[in-house]
């Protein structure tokens, strides 16, 4: 559920690398890590080597806009890129950044969060220290498509500067989630109260939806937005709308659905189709149903062999709300009378703000013990 928007207008040119007035230490999404020491910041001219988006040594995961290869656009949270170097330092090449975007930057399982806001001066920083020898990157979208996009130039490298192709994710499966703010990851790191001004706190590595991949060594896509729901929400999209484009917007263009293929998907809508209309006086949606039932008929269209887990739950109206209950399960029990490769599960916990990472960990607990129990999934254990 999300109240407020960040509006993204207009273009700015920004060479954003880390530890610049921009970037500030973060929570790793591995355990004991430490930030990198830093360098001097180094002009956009002296790189030993830069290495181009284009560069078929990087490794992209995620659904991104590569309409301009040279400018590959980040779009979605849980995107990744991820290269191997040898170098002094590395820089991260942005430009024409959109709303606010954050980023998880890992060297070495060492983590820095990279901010990267519209309308910021450029300022080519560097991160090192990293000692000589073979490193890894891993540049991991935090924030949400919703909040802002940014194109992807590439890194610079300083020193030995070598760069190689990662060696390949050890994966067990692929999954895909398909959701609202619940899944996002929105507000996970915020304190008492949700915000919305500052998308540092919405970490989307820490999503229950990340976790849960996490569990099942899964490679995942995270394709949610805040505050949409299936029939209503607190944004001018549906679900069925935006869950096969590139960018979460009904005019983008569709994604090639056929280049990243789940076997399991999950789909966990109604929060917010059930808190606009109650925060505004109105019915629960009659259109929840039936656009229930459109949207997951259209995934199993384009993935025929995937197993759907359709998920309710997370926040007050998946849990509380009767008229969500009702209408959640009118649709569940028609598309499982129909297609023997869906099932449903149903979270226990829940929260009135936005689930935090505790929270988060709660849900993916939950989560992750349903489907250890599933036949469908013995074939990935």
């Amino acid at each position: 559920m999300k109240m407020t928007r960040v509006h993204c207008l207009g273009l700015v040119l920004a060479l954003l690398v880390l530890n610049s007035c921009t970037f500030a230490p973060g929570p790793s999404t591995t355990q004991n890590s430490q930030p990198h020491p830093t360098a001097p910041e180094l002009p956009a001219g002296r790189w030993t080597l830069r290495i181009p988006a284009a560069d078929a040594r990087f490794r992209y995961e995620g659904r991104f806009d590569f309409s301009d290869s040279n400018a590959s656009v980040i779009v979605w949270q849980a995107s990744r890129i991820s290269l191997d170097f040898e170098g002094d330092a590395v820089g991260l090449l942005f430009d024409d950044a959109k709303g606010q975007c954050f980023f998880n930057a890992e060297v070495d399982g060492s983590n820095t969060v990279v901010e990267i806001r519209e309308g910021k001066p450029a300022q080519p920083a560097t991160l090192a220290g990293f000692g000589p020898g073979r490193h890894h990157l891993m540049l991991f979208k935090r924030s949400e498509a919703d909040a802002g996009t940014v194109r992807f130039r590439g890194v610079g490298l300083t020193g030995g500067a070598k760069a190689w192709v990662p060696p390949p994710p050890v994966y067990q499966l692929r999954m895909e989630f398909f959701g609202d703010s619940i899944t996002v990851g929105a507000c996970n790191e915020d304190g008492d109260t949700d915000q919305w001004d500052n998308r540092r706190t919405h970490n989307a590595a820490l999503s229950y939806a990340a976790l849960t991949a996490a569990a099942f060594s899964a490679d995942y896509r995270n394709i949610a937005v805040s505050g949409m729901g299936i029939a209503t929400g607190w944004v001018d999209r549906k679900a069925g709308e935006v869950w096969d484009r590139i960018y979460p917007n009904p005019a983008s263009p569709r994604a090639d659905l056929t280049q990243w293929v789940p076997q399991v998907v999950f789909v966990n809508f109604g929060e917010n189709d059930d808190s606009y209309p109650r925060a505004h006086g109105q019915p629960f949606p009659e259109g929840y149903t039936d656009g229930y039932i459109a949207l997951v008929r259209a995934i199993r269209t384009a993935h025929p062999t995937a197993h759907i887990v359709l998920l309710r739950g997370g926040m007050f109206g998946g849990a509380q709300s009767e008229p969500l209950r009702q209408a959640w399960e009118s649709a569940v029990t028609q598309l499982e009378a129909t297609d023997q490769g869906i099932s449903h599960f149903v979270f226990k916990h829940w929260t009135q703000n936005h689930p935090r990472v505790a929270d988060d960990r709660a849900l993916a607990d939950e989560l992750i013990a349903w489907l250890k129990q599933q036949k469908f999934m013995r074939a990935y254990r």
